[in-house]
């Protein structure tokens, strides 16, 4: 009896239906095999080295700029604040009015130590999205390297700016409304919500559209970046609201009102990054990016046989011979004189 075709699983059936199902499953495995966890434990690292520096030095400069207008930098603080999950604000609120005192002695060390802890986090989250898309080069040299990671760094910056500036633009929304003598309209308050919402989501998406396509050792395609990006802006703001819930649940007691913001910073800067990365191995699986680069065919193979001709003995040959000659002389002249004794 002829032996039956294996019958396909059930999960097998449900990866042929759904091609988003298969493409779940292809990322996982991707982001498993590329040791997204290994990579996202690293990032987390950097990024508490690197934080409390690059934001000391930042607001520092910001309060610098924009000592005239402190309404500004009240209002960049509340919105980093508003950026984190409960619990840490204050921890960072406290780093940032540090930094805001402190804006004219950061100096010179101050900042050459954010840049050094700043392009550690960028070396290891470069590293790890172009993991992600199987860019496995060897990396660049180490002084083009340090600049390529500084450029990337100062635009994420410019690109963290952006969003900042974008969110806090829509948070005028209200104020205009109560200028222009329209905040009595009813309506116009869930309208006003939802534009914030939206506008919100969408400055998060660029910054995460600049992370997976750029940051990258080697550019990639918008397309794919940017349903990945769409989806880790939407996803970011559920990761922060579960956070507020688990660290209100850990501060409940007496160790966890110590240690639950740290705890809950780390907890919070390592699922970001397993998010991050895991939505960069989906973008990297999909069907468009999974083209296979076409090998070249190599030319044909030539075959040329040498022959050499040699006319006569060669020198090494002849003394071999006449060695040969004269030790096999030798013996025969030994045992004929022995044969002679003895007859």
């Amino acid at each position: 009896m002829a032996d039956q075709p294996e019958k396909p699983s059930k999960l097998g059936e449900l990866r042929k239906r759904y091609e988003w199902l298969d493409h779940l499953l292809r990322a996982g495995v991707g982001y498993t095999e590329k040791h997204g966890d290994h990579y996202a434990a690293a990032i987390t690292y950097f990024s508490i080295l690197a934080l409390v520096p690059l934001l000391m030095v930042a607001f520092a400069v910001v309060a610098f700029v924009l000592r005239a207008h402190p309404d500004l930098v009240l209002q960049l603080k509340n919105d980093i604040k508003s950026a984190v999950p409960a619990g840490m604000d204050v921890t960072l609120g406290k780093v940032v009015d540090q930094a805001i005192a402190s804006g004219g002695t950061v100096g010179v060390i101050g900042l050459l130590g954010a840049l050094y802890s700043g392009l550690g986090w960028m070396t290891n989250l470069r590293e790890a999205l172009s993991e992600q898309w199987g860019q496995r080069d060897n990396p660049p040299k180490f002084l083009r390297r340090l600049f390529v990671d500084l450029l990337a760094l100062i635009g994420l910056g410019l690109a963290l700016v952006l969003s900042l500036a974008v969110t806090a633009a829509g948070g005028l929304a209200k104020p205009v409304l109560k200028f222009v003598g329209l905040d009595h309209v009813v309506w116009l308050n869930p309208v006003i919500q939802l534009v914030v919402v939206v506008v919100g989501l969408l400055a998060n998406s660029l910054v995460f559209l600049w992370m997976i396509a750029r940051l990258p050792r080697e550019p990639v395609t918008w397309r794919s970046a940017a349903k990945a990006a769409l989806i880790a802006a939407v996803g970011f703001e559920i990761i922060k609201h579960v956070m507020v819930l688990y660290i209100g649940k850990v501060t409940d007691s007496p160790a966890g009102a110590a240690f639950g913001p740290i705890l809950g910073l780390l907890i919070f800067i390592f699922t970001v990054s397993r998010f991050l990365l895991f939505l960069t191995a989906w973008a990297a699986t999909a069907r468009e990016n999974m083209v296979d680069t076409p090998v070249e065919v190599p030319g044909p193979a030539v075959i040329r046989t040498a022959v050499t001709v040699r006319e006569g003995l060669g020198s090494g040959v002849t003394a071999g011979l006449v060695g040969v000659g004269a030790v096999a002389g030798l013996v025969l002249g030994t045992v004929a004189g022995l044969t002679r004794r003895r007859s």
